[in-house]
């Protein structure tokens, strides 16, 4: 186990690692970063509700399902209806957002390849050669932020389907447990 200065010593090569990064890909990589932030924040905040909320939700409605005398006229059918619609809302909130976001990943990582080969030509303009060393720096801000949106967007895309999925089969067994009587 290293020692507590050995641990120190380790976030801070960290956070030096990170930072020279996010500058070796340019400015489009913090809008990658604050694009992923916000999106693992919604993809655990669903975990979360199914996990704790959600459990609560379904209990509520189970009750008040159970609780009605009439549950085979047209009138306790519609109710049924309205509760399960308002359990699969309360299911599928924010998902939506998440994928839109996971989409949202590549299109800035594109933004950043533009930006990126944008630096070359104008280095290219400027030296009037093409000098290796000269473009690098261009390069590299072309193709960081490409492999950095498709990271995100594909874990993005991971979490995205289980918690729709989910929230899928969630829906299905609240409308099975809300049987009315024939």
């Amino acid at each position: 186990m290293p020692s507590r200065g050995e641990r120190v010593q380790l976030l801070i090569d960290a956070v030096w690692s990170i930072r020279d990064f996010l500058e070796r890909g340019g400015d489009v990589l913090f809008a990658i970063m604050l694009v992923l932030f916000v999106m693992w924040t919604l993809i655990l905040e669903r975990y979360m509700y199914f996990r704790t909320g959600y459990k609560s939700a379904v209990k509520k409605v189970l009750d008040e399902w159970h609780a009605r005398s009439d549950r085979s006229s047209w009138y306790a059918h519609q109710i049924r209806r309205e509760m399960i619609s308002r359990i699969s809302i309360d299911l599928d909130r924010g998902i939506p957002l998440i994928k839109t976001l996971v989409a949202l990943c590549p299109l800035l990582g594109l933004l950043g390849t533009v930006t990126g080969m944008i630096e070359v030509f104008q280095v290219m303009a400027v030296s009037g050669s093409g000098n290796p060393r000269a473009m690098a720096a261009g390069v590299s801000k072309a193709t960081i932020p490409t492999m950095a949106g498709m990271v995100a967007a594909i874990s993005g895309v991971i979490f995205s389907v289980q918690l729709e999925r989910r929230a899928r089969t969630e829906a299905q067994w609240v409308a099975d447990e809300l049987r009315p009587e024939d």
